[in-house]
């Protein structure tokens, strides 16, 4: 006869595995842990609130049957929730009983109120079901409407692959990284789409990081922080955008850590978007930065003027808009500082023709774009830099390209990196690139030693002083 409550639950686990799938086993039956046997009750230790309604949701019958089979028609499963405030637990006994019993009060106990509530689900909203997850995707920023181009085509590329098998490729996590109104948000929603058109089964969820960081807050001060990670790990397609905020912020980075972590292993799909690359993301955790990097980190550049007439072209498609390509050609043309300014410029044109009754003209496209450059961070090109430091030095642009180390090079060289990484939309790997072949490693420290020589070298920094209205001007 079995006595030991570890051997009852050790027979129980046989059956319950040959039931249940791989996936299934490992994430809500191998973390229960059994902590007694008396009076023909098993009591079984599982980790919050959340993981016994998730049980009680999808697994009762199967519990029952398998009690049944292992302690006969008397046998009762009794929980021992563990709660994140170290309160004493509150046991319910199941099944042999039913959730009315609970509700009702007839097992002879108080039913605390907290017990009865809903599981914590940072994102539900009134009129939805306990356990439907808003995936909070923007049905507007598909693949469809997504234009490749050289500036992004690996980053699409990738994304559409993950998309179309989440958590099987090489691709995980997928890490996009690129200055501001590039794409990294409508790549993001894109992925989000294309797994729950293709998969509806699987739940996918955007989030950004401040809001990550606000749940984390406030699951920390009501205590129920359990609750919190156990929603986050049923996630099948976690995208969370602008990861860079979760600097500084030691304790949720800690608990972001851990569910990367259980994702990673139970093949789930992981996308981060960050405006920095995994090296110069400062004040993170270093076990945490490891694991950005061990799937796929693509960029996204600012496109070039075909692909920006291409964007514009599809804007207008979309809205049942027409003008002519002369106009179109001259937006595109003229601003080149981000994808979101791009389309700012667009609609306002649209709406200043519409609202006063204007013609789309030339003349009406240069007023809006001199606006907007007004009130926008000046834009310029690596290689103007470059022309702009070596005259001042005195210097053979081609030099910066030389593998030298005289110091006179050097120090072009990396102020060059210095005013890129400030005033180009490029990456620390483009700007490397176009520095001789450098890796972003060796930009990031060129910028770094131009930054620390600034707040100590006065000469210096009057030197840069020069430099900088020359490139401004």
């Amino acid at each position: 006869m079995l006595k030991s409550h570890n051997e009852i639950w050790r027979k129980c686990l046989e059956i319950i595995k040959d039931n249940t799938s791989e996936q299934a086993y490992a994430t809500w039956f191998a973390p229960i842990v059994p902590i007694g046997f008396a009076n023909n009750v098993l009591t079984i230790q599982v980790p919050s609130q959340f993981f016994y309604e998730w049980l009680e949701e999808h697994y009762l019958d199967l519990l029952k049957k398998t009690i049944k089979r292992v302690l006969g028609m008397e046998g009762k499963l009794e929980y021992s929730i563990v709660m994140d405030g170290g309160d004493p637990t509150y046991k319910v006994v199941m099944p042999g009983t039913n959730r009315d019993d609970v509700k009702n009060n007839t097992l002879g106990r108080p039913a605390p109120e907290s017990l009865m509530a809903m599981p914590v689900n940072p994102f539900i909203f009134p009129g939805l079901k306990k356990m439907e997850i808003d995936s909070q995707l923007n049905e507007n920023y598909s693949f469809d409407n997504f234009i490749e181009g050289d500036c992004n085509r690996l980053a699409r590329s990738a994304g559409l692959a993950i998309a179309e098998n989440p958590g099987k490729t090489a691709f995980n996590p997928l890490l996009i990284y690129s200055q501001t109104g590039l794409g990294k948000t409508h790549l993001c929603h894109a992925i989000g789409l294309h797994v729950k058109h293709k998969f509806p089964e699987k739940t996918v969820l955007y989030v950004q990081a401040e809001q990550f960081i606000n749940q984390f807050v406030n699951a920390s001060k009501n205590q129920n922080l359990n609750d919190f990670v156990h929603f986050y790990q049923m996630i099948d397609v976690l995208l969370i955008d602008d990861i860079q905020f979760l600097a500084k912020k030691t304790k949720t980075q800690e608990t972001f850590f851990h569910i990367f972590n259980y994702l990673h292993q139970n093949g789930k799909q992981l996308v981060l978007t960050s405006d920095k690359l995994p090296v110069d993301l400062q004040d993170m955790e270093p076990r945490l930065l490891s694991r950005f990097k061990w799937g796929l980190t693509a960029d996204l550049q600012m496109p070039d003027a075909a692909t920006r007439n291409a964007i514009l072209k599809n804007k207008l498609y979309n809205n049942g808009i027409v003008l002519p390509d002369e106009i179109i050609d001259y937006i595109a043309t003229s601003v080149r500082t981000n994808i979101r300014e791009l389309e700012g410029v667009l609609i306002s044109l649209v709406a200043q023709s519409s609202l006063n009754k204007k013609a789309v003209t030339i003349e009406l496209a240069q007023e809006i774009i001199e606006r907007f450059i007004r009130n926008s961070v000046r834009e310029v090109s690596v290689e103007y830099i470059m022309n702009v430091v070596c005259d001042y030095f005195s210097l053979p642009i081609e030099i910066l390209s030389q593998n030298t180390r005289k110091h006179e090079v050097v120090q072009a060289r990396q102020v060059v990196m210095y005013f890129a990484k400030k005033y180009s939309n490029c990456s620390l790997t483009v700007i490397g690139q176009q520095c001789g072949g450098k890796d972003h490693a060796t930009v990031h420290h060129a910028c770094k030693t131009v930054s620390d020589r600034l707040d100590t070298d006065k000469q210096f920094r009057t030197m840069l002083a020069e430099i900088e209205k020359k490139i401004l001007i």
